[in-house]
């Protein structure tokens, strides 16, 4: 599914689900740099992000994967 991943005025980033009209809160992620792991959203769904370079800047729109939630 189509996510775009953005940084909040105050810093704390944020998913996008357009399909879904859905925005949630990244309350946890696998990896420090964020791409190529996973990420927690604050309705419990957990993303799988593609591998991307260290500094990609956001906001940017990936292809993530589903893994758990309701």
């Amino acid at each position: 599914m189509k996510v775009m991943i953005r940084k909040t005025s105050s810093g704390a980033l944020s998913a996008y689900v357009p399909k879904k009209d859905l925005e949630e809160p990244i309350v946890a992620q696998e990896r420090a740099e964020l791409w190529g792991g996973s990420i927690t959203l604050a309705n419990g769904w957990t993303l799988a992000l593609p591998e991307m370079a260290a500094g990609t800047t956001l906001p940017v729109t990936v292809e993530a994967r589903r893994l758990s939630g309701d």
